[in-house]
C-alpha cells in the first residue's frame, strides 16, 4: 500500500520536519500538537551540517541563515584555569568540508522558521490543542495510512508499539540560562562554541546573534523530582549547581551566581526498543531514542530521522518503509550514544584521567579533530 496521508503526533522539530519532508514527496499530513500555541521552551541550539543540509532540501535553510551565527571554531577549554584544550574548526571550514554550514541559534527561531514553512505548504494542516491521551486519532480525520510518534520522551503513541523504548532518569540535570552580550563581554568568546569542561560537570556557552544573548547550558550530575523536562531550581537546587563549580575559575562562577531566570532540567533517555509495529505506526525523535546532550545532536537526529522516514514512505509499502527505517536509523543511533557516553567520560574527568585527556587532545591536530567529527557531520540522508 502505498502512501497518500500520514497523522503526525507532536509539533516539534520532529513532526514539524516530518510533514515537511512528506509534503516533498507529495504526501498530505495532519499534525497534531496538544499545546495551545507552539511556545519553544529552552533556549539555544547546535545546528550541525548533517542536518543543516536537510533543511536546505526542505527550503527552511534560508529562513534560518539570516538569524544565526555561524561560529568559526568548537574550542574544549578547562574550567579552572580557562586554557583551551583543544579547538575544532567551524565556519567556512565546515562549509567546505561538511558541504553544508553549522550554526548556532534559539529554539523557537527554528520552531518558528520550521511552523512558516508547514503553514504556508497546502499539504500540511496543523491542529493545535489536541490531547491524544490514548494515542487515537480524532473522529472526522481523515483516514491516515501511517500514524508517525514525534511526541517526545514521555510519547504515548509508544503505546501502540509493542516492546517500544521507556524513558528513565539520566542521573544528570542541565540547568539552562543565558546572559547579555554585555555580562558576558570579555568573559566568553563571540564567535566561538565553548566547551568548559571540569571534574564531574562542563558547561557549554555560544552566542545567540538574534536575541543579542549567550545560551548557556551547565551540565552535572543531581536527582530528578517530577516527570517533566524543565522547571525552576529550587534554592537547594541552585546551591547544588553552585557548589559542583565552586571550584571552578571566577569568571565562570560568577556568570553561574548572576544568572536569574534559570530552568532545571532533569535529562531524561530512552531505553533500546521497538520504533515500529511492522504495519502502520512508527516512532522518531525523542519518542524512540531521546538521548543525552553530550554529541549536541538531538535536533539533528530528529531532522534526520524525519527525512529519511518520508523517503522510505515514498518509495515502499508502509510495513515495508518502516522495518526499512528502522533498521538503517537503529546502527547511527547507538553509534551516537556510544558517542555521547564517551564525550560524558571525557568532559567530566577528574584526576589522572583529566591529565591524560587533556594530553591526548593537545596532540591532536585542528584537521584531526574535524576528521573525528566526518561520520556525524558529512552524513547525507537519504532522498
Amino acid at each position: 500500500m502505498s502512501v497518500e496521508h500520514a497523522a503526525i503526533v507532536g509539533a516539534g522539530v520532529a513532526g514539524l520536519t516530518a510533514a515537511l519532508a512528506l509534503a516533498k514527496h507529495g504526501i498530505s499530513s495532519e499534525i497534531f500538537e496538544q499545546a495551545p500555541s507552539l511556545d519553544e521552551v529552552g533556549a539555544g541550539l547546535q545546528i550541525s551540517p548533517n542536518a543543516s543540509r536537510i533543511l536546505g532540501k526542505l527550503d527552511v535553510l534560508d529562513r534560518l541563515t539570516a538569524l544565526w551565527l555561524e561560529p568559526q571554531a568548537i574550542r574544549l577549554i578547562s574550567g579552572t584555569t580557562l586554557r583551551e584544550l583543544a579547538s575544532v574548526p567551524m565556519g567556512d571550514t565546515a562549509r567546505l568540508r561538511w558541504s553544508a554550514p553549522y550554526g548556532v541559534l534559539h529554539r523557537a527561531s527554528l520552531q518558528g522558521a520550521l511552523l512558516g514553512a508547514v503553514q504556508q505548504n497546502p499539504l500540511c494542516t496543523l491542529h493545535l490543542g489536541v490531547r491524544l491521551e490514548s494515542g487515537d486519532i480524532p473522529d472526522g480525520s481523515r483516514k491516515a495510512d501511517v500514524l508517525i510518534g514525534a511526541d517526545g520522551a514521555w510519547s504515548k503513541i509508544r503505546d501502540k508499539v509493542a516492546d517500544s523504548p521507556v524513558s528513565r532518569f539520566s542521573g544528570n540535570i542541565a540547568y539552562r540560562f543565558t546572559v547579555s552580550a554585555a555580562d558576558a563581554r570579555g568573559a566568553l568568546d563571540q564567535h566561538s562554541v565553548a566547551a568548559y569542561l571540569g571534574p564531574s560537570a562542563h558547561l557549554v556557552c555560544y552566542p545567540l546573534r538574534e536575541a543579542d544573548r549567550f545560551n548557556m547550558v551547565a551540565i552535572t550530575s543531581g536527582h530528578s523530582t517530577a516527570q517533566a523536562w524543565s522547571g525552576q531550581p529550587t534554592a537547594g537546587q541552585r546551591q547544588q549547581l553552585l557548589s559542583r563549580f565552586s571550584r571552578w575559575n571566577g569568571t565562570l562562577l560568577s556568570l553561574l551566581e548572576k544568572s536569574e531566570e534559570m530552568t532545571f532540567w532533569p535529562l531524561y533517555e530512552a531505553t533500546h526498543g521497538k520504533w515500529q509495529n511492522g504495519r502502520d505506526t512508527v516512532l522518531i525523535g525523542d519518542a524512540a531514542h531521546a538521548m543525552m546532550p553530550f554529541a549536541a545532536q538531538g535536533a539533528a537526529m530528529a531532522i534526520e530521522d524525519a527525512y529519511e522516514l518520508a523517503s522510505f514512505l515514498a518509495k515502499r509499502p508502509v510495513a515495508e518503509a518502516l522495518r526499512m527505517f528502522e533498521a538503517r536509523r537503529v546502527p547511527r543511533i547507538n553509534r551516537l550514544r556510544q558517542r555521547g557516553a564517551f564525550n560524558q567520560f571525557a568532559y567530566h574527568a577528574r584526576g589522572p584521567v583529566r591529565i591524560g585527556r587533556d594530553i591526548v587532545l593537545s596532540l591532536k591536530s585542528p584537521q584531526s579533530l574535524a576528521a573525528d567529527l566526518d561520520w556525524i557531520y558529512g552524513y547525507h540522508a537519504i532522498d
